[in-house]
């Protein structure tokens, strides 16, 4: 999990608030390495008295190199394409994660999600979107060129949200994908393949070969613009997560006092506007 530069922490706290045992959990986090890592373990572990937790630091010069400028400079942050080597951040004791967002809250818990199985040859797990249009995430150069298009081949691509990811570090570490991710965003640095930052390499190389979960685990797009008349609803169906991935987000929005309607669900858990109250002894 990626935390936010300000010490809001839904995420966190709508994750324990919700499991039925908070006392198993276990929380990995990816800093910036230009983070201060001693203020930010102080502030968690004041937060959260009783969590148990590690910090990892991700350095730009990482991936820096790689990123090629997208239609949003947002996505552009290094810290974005941290998610691709998580296997080498984390500790090879740690076999599989759960991997985040933290501009989301559950309303569910998230053992249901973690305890998501994989198949003999699958990586990671996701909530797959196959009515989205998949080609608009690749440029015509892309698929006017069979020897890339042929990627797809023998696959039925569907969209999936790199932010809620079920991921075998094991499997990812002994099949190399990073290094798989990494030759995609090279030839990206040649030739403009795609124009959205860290998820078309996730989709070229998975897409189509992960292990579905209900859309229900990543109710996402819902950080639509700034404004009343452009808010987003939730997909038809159950909630477990609400994810503000988008430009909008809903602190900045309720800050500001022109929040969008769904942002109401954020609001209990935003710790700098809502006390932090959780029984030890679960």
């Amino acid at each position: 999990m990626q935390p936010t530069s300000e010490a809001r922490w839904p995420a966190i706290f709508s994750i324990l608030q919700h499991t039925c045992c908070p006392q198993n959990m276990f929380f990995h986090f990816v800093a910036s390495a230009s983070a201060n890592a001693s203020v930010l373990r102080a502030t968690i572990a004041t937060t959260f008295p009783y969590l148990k937790f590690s910090i990892y630091r991700f350095h730009d010069s990482s991936v820096a190199g790689l990123i090629s400028i997208s239609i949003r400079s947002a996505l552009d942050c290094p810290l974005n394409y941290a998610r691709t080597y998580l296997a080498d951040l984390l500790p090879h004791c740690v076999k599989k994660v759960v991997y985040l967002d933290s501009d989301l809250v559950l309303v569910d818990d998230i053992a249901k999600l973690a305890s998501t199985p994989l198949g003999n040859d699958q990586i990671l797990a996701a909530p797959e979107y196959c009515n989205a249009n998949f080609t608009s995430y690749f440029t015509q150069t892309f698929w006017s060129n069979p020897s890339l298009s042929l990627t797809f081949a023998n696959r039925k691509p569907c969209y999936f949200n790199t932010g809620v990811m079920v991921i075998d570090l094991d499997r990812w570490r002994a099949g190399e994908y990073t290094t798989k991710i990494e030759e995609w965003m090279e030839l990206q640095k040649r030739m403009r393949i795609y124009e959205l930052g860290s998820l078309p390499p996730f989709l070229l190389v998975f897409a189509g070969k992960i292990a579905p979960v209900d859309d229900r685990w990543n109710q996402h797009g819902l950080g639509g613009d700034n404004f009343r008349g452009l808010c987003r609803n939730l997909h038809p169906g159950p909630v477990s997560l609400l994810h503000w991935s988008g430009k909008g987000k809903p602190w900045v929005r309720l800050d500001a006092n022109r929040p969008c309607p769904l942002d109401a669900v954020w609001a209990p858990y935003d710790l700098l506007k809502t006390p932090f109250s959780l029984d030890s002894s679960r």
